[in-house]
């Protein structure tokens, strides 16, 4: 498998490759040419300077570069077949810097040989550029670039997604599009899917893609048929970093400060050295050679010389570890570097990232107080993120070959400490220890080719992606002392296998291969250039998943190896006297593998009607076949069977009411398949959520008809003044199942009768230069998005459950996001101050004998004050976030208190305070 070591072998080269990468060259002009009314690139267009023979074509990307330019100031013409030439002056060129100028191009309106050419400054072809891609988008999107990156304190994909208008982030990693759950969302990276990271529900977890190798994020609202459809709230597209400009290598440390857990006590199980490099090193993986578990359950069982040989080499190192938790720890290595190849000027570009972050995090007392239960615990988290990207961009004359890859690796260890009472065992007091890692890694490859064919525009764009996902739980393990008085002593529960006795073993391995073929052909209809889409797409997934239930169990109940302490509890001496035996709670479906096929075609027109109205239609057509099967050995025929094909047209229309504003409305058809997990019949105890999560194989997909309705105005270029209207219609919508009726609350899912989302968006992004053009003011901007949703969806068939219809689960009825960004001392100096607040939203479906579970609002507030020294190649940053510190309580709604109530306090906990300070300094 490839790991970060031969992605570095792969970077190495290119260090050796261009000795020139520090030297101090001329300067560069560098950009995108795109047409005025689609902001479509323009392949094949001659790029110059006014009273030089220096010039450049386009790409097949559109893009041009200029380069070894002396400091000065220049005029760049610039000229296309059937367009106006463009003539753009006040052009500055530093030395060793580039200057960024993307153009638009207006389509010529007479045939007669004169030239007509159209002047502008610098300014002005900034600023229009900038509206034509704002304006022009083919769908309703949001989304933010590398350059917002930079001034937030985001460090992952997660925490930049919460910025966007209508996302939130639930757990810190799954993403909610305008109030719907991760599960009906969809990603990809560099534009193939994504995968489920998760063992136990739909999901991809967001914090494992590091902020600062994101080029872009997209978030699709609605539907096109070149997007998968396998979305209802957004379609998630990441960019990383592709052929940069100029090279450069840039270096950053940081260091972060958490108020409540940063040289204070940090307790722990046992620690490796190899786990701050982000892997176990096998001290708590299964030998190769340990018994199966027919060799454990028997007929016969094991020999007492064979059980004490398997208990001897699991890791029994129960001890809690104290020691002070250190500064939080990243650091990040990123190289660029550029090559012009032969006499046609062919770039070969390269783009090599490092990541690297380490913090030790506690919530303290974290409190769960409802039903039987009256819980006081301490979490400690030991994080370790390792991340590499390797990028490869070779463009040759109209054609260009992309190679992608990515590695990134996190690696979750937390130990819990439990005290308090739960009256249903008849206890009086309990003490719970966990010892929980969770390892995750994603390795995405992806090809591209881009290429243009004949004397049009016409283009033929095809990938190959494969990825791998793996998510493994070595020895998750669980002790409970229990206590039957005031006075009695604590008695470890160690007789038998249960809930909280017991060891889990799990490993999750997933492939992904997929490929697809797009052609696009400019078309003239109407008078207007449109464009004719088609393509094909197939993607295969495969995944394994293997778990096992051990655990050691003391064969005398009287012993008094039961009053011993957590350290010594299976300690040598106790191991070696033969006092405990292995078992294991097997169960048929506790492995399961499953494969799935989705084979989709489409075909679309972009049709520019008139010069003002724009109509995207076209149909895709997608094909699933899946198929998971268990180890059952009852079973003829797989678990959980899917074969669908689905016809899912759309239609996007857009009206342009002025140069600034647009109308924009649409209709489109989507699907939302059950993910492997949702039918798996495994059946796992979740010790946080105190409920037992189990697949359901009979679910059936759900078909989401979308309609959306949009005003947006830009009063200058960079500044946005939106409102949306949306509606969602569900057939068969998945849902969470609750079974609470029995002492162990049971998680599974099902189909909805009906289902419903409707809500509006609302966005604005001004200046401040209406006040004051000078000064403070002219280098001040607000932002604000704001988005109300409201869903209900009819619960399952039982009379008694207590909520017969509710919210989806992860709506928020309201959320909002605002921002102050502030620019000075020529852009030295920048502050920017973030707020987030959402609504309460369910975080666990009610049952029968509880209502559903809220998580309460609460005030987020981050912020960042950058400044740039050393001649702006150095930047200092310091980093707030959640400063208000605020609790996060998630409550039964019984009586309708936000607070939770006495008896209602599913759990509630402060996250803590964090301030970073961060260098980063570019060669």
């Amino acid at each position: 498998m490839l790991k970060i070591k031969h992605l570095l072998f792969l970077a190495f080269p290119v260090l050796l490759i261009n000795s020139k990468l520090f030297a101090q060259s001329g300067g560069k002009i560098a950009g995108k040419i795109i047409d005025q009314k689609t902001s479509e690139t323009l392949i094949g267009a001659t790029v110059g300077l006014q009273g030089s023979t220096k010039g450049a074509a386009t790409n097949v990307d559109g893009r041009y570069v200029l380069t070894d330019l002396q400091p000065g100031t220049y005029v760049v013409v610039v000229k296309y077949i059937g367009y106006q030439t463009k003539s753009i002056s006040d052009i500055v060129v530093k030395a060793g810097a580039v200057t960024n100028l993307d153009i638009v191009m207006s389509e010529a309106t007479t045939t007669a040989l004169k030239e007509v050419v159209v002047k502008a400054t610098y300014r002005q072809a900034s600023v229009a550029s900038l509206y034509a891609i704002q304006k022009n988008s083919v769908v309703i999107s949001d989304g933010i670039s590398s350059e917002l990156i930079k001034k937030s304190p985001d460090r992952s994909t997660s925490d930049v997604l919460k910025r966007v208008s209508g996302t939130t982030i639930q757990d810190n990693k799954f993403v909610v599009v305008r109030g719907l759950s991760d599960r009906y969302n969809t990603a990809s990276l560099d534009g193939t899917p994504l995968p489920s990271t998760e063992p136990n529900r739909k999901a991809f977890s967001f914090d494992i893609v590091p902020a600062n190798l994101i080029e872009n994020i997209i978030i699709s609202k609605t539907a096109t048929p070149d997007l998968s459809a396998d979305f209802a709230g957004g379609n998630i597209q990441i960019l990383t970093k592709d052929i940069p400009d100029q090279n450069f290598i840039n270096l950053g440390a940081g260091y972060s400060y958490n108020s409540q857990s940063t040289f204070k006590n940090f307790q722990s199980g046992y620690r490796n050295t190899s786990d701050y490099f982000g892997f176990d090193g096998g001290a708590r993986t299964l030998v190769d050679n340990f018994p199966t578990t027919a060799q454990i359950i028997g007929p016969p069982r094991l020999t007492p010389k064979q059980n004490l040989q398997s208990i001897q080499s699991l890791n029994n190192d129960f001890t809690v570890y104290n020691k002070n938790a250190f500064l939080g720890q990243s650091y990040q290595f990123t190289l660029g570097n550029v090559q012009e190849i032969g006499k046609n000027k062919n770039r070969f570009g390269t783009t090599i990232a490092l990541t690297y972050r380490n913090a030790e995090t506690t919530i303290p007392d974290l409190v769960r107080q409802y039903n039987n239960f009256n819980f006081k615990e301490n979490q400690y988290k030991f994080s370790t993120n390792i991340g590499a990207l390797a990028n490869f961009a070779y463009s040759f004359g109209n054609n260009k070959i992309t190679f992608k890859n990515l590695y990134n690796r996190v690696f979750d260890d937390i130990f819990t400490f439990r005290t308090g009472s739960n009256n249903s065992n008849g206890s009086y007091d309990s003490r719970f220890y966990a010892y929980d890692l969770t390892q995750k890694s994603l390795l995405k490859s992806t090809i591209d080719g881009d290429h243009k064919i004949g004397a049009g525009n016409a283009k033929l764009d095809w990938s190959l992606g494969y990825s791998n996902i793996k998510n493994d739980q070595p020895d998750q393990r669980k002790v409970n002392y229990l206590q039957s008085g005031p006075n009695e002593p604590f008695v470890a529960s160690i007789t038998n296998l249960g809930k909280e006795n017991a060891r889990f073993f799990s490993k999750l391995n997933e492939n992904i291969y997929s490929g697809k073929v797009d052609f696009k052909l400019p078309v003239k209809m109407f008078g207007q250039t449109s464009n004719f889409k088609a393509g094909i797409s197939s993607q295969y997934r495969k995944r394994d998943f293997n778990a096992r239930f051990l655990g050691i169990i003391l064969k005398d109940g009287t012993s008094d190896i039961r009053l011993r302490p957590i350290e010594t509890l299976f300690g040598p001496n106790a191991v070696n006297s033969g006092a405990f035996e292995l078992d294991e709670i097997s169960a048929p479906n506790d492995n399961y593998n499953a494969h799935s096929y989705t084979n989709a075609g489409y075909i679309m027109l972009d049709n520019k009607i008139s010069e003002k109205f724009r109509a995207v239609y076209g149909v895709r057509v997608e094909r699933f076949d899946l198929k998971l099967n268990t180890l059952d050995p009852d079973q003829q025929q797989p678990r959980a069977e899917l074969n669908n094909t689905d016809f899912l047209p759309s239609v996007n229309l857009t009206y342009s009411l002025t140069a600034k504003a647009n109308l924009r409305a649409s209709y489109y058809r989507t699907v939302a398949r059950p993910e492997f997990r949702e039918l798996a019949p495994f059946s796992y105890y979740d010790y946080e959520l105190l409920a037992t999560q189990i697949g359901n194989p009979l679910l059936k997909r759900t078909m989401i008809d979308n309609a959306d309705l949009r005003y947006e105005f830009y009063p200058s270029a960079g500044q946005i003044f939106s409102v949306s209207a949306f509606y969602k219609k569900f057939a068969n919508a998945i849902e969470p199942s609750i079974d609470d009726v029995n002492s162990s609350t049971t998680i599974s899912y099902f189909n909805s009768k009906s289902a419903y989302v409707y809500g509006a968006e609302l966005e604005a992004r001004k200046s401040l230069d209406f006040i004051n053009d000078a000064g403070f003011f002219k280098n001040s901007t607000i932002y604000a998005n704001l988005a109300l949703t409201k869903s209900k969806i009819q619960n399952d068939d039982n009379p008694q459950l207590l909520e017969h219809d509710r919210p989806l689960v992860g709506q928020s009825p309201y959320v909002i996001n605002a921002g102050f960004q502030h620019n000075a001392f020529d852009n030295k100096l920048s502050v920017n101050i973030l707020y987030n607040r959402l609504g309460k939203r369910i975080f666990y479906a009610g049952g029968v004998n509880f209502p559903s579970v809220y998580e309460a609002p609460r005030d987020v507030l981050d912020f960042q004050l950058g400044y740039k020294v050393l001649k702006g190649k150095g930047e200092i940053k310091v980093n707030g976030t959640d400063l208000l510190n605020q609790n996060d309580t998630f409550y039964y709604d019984k009586d309708k208190n936000p607070a939770g109530g006495t008896g209602n306090t599913f759990k509630r906990f402060t996250p803590g305070s964090a301030y970073s300070l961060t260098f980063n300094y570019n060669f």
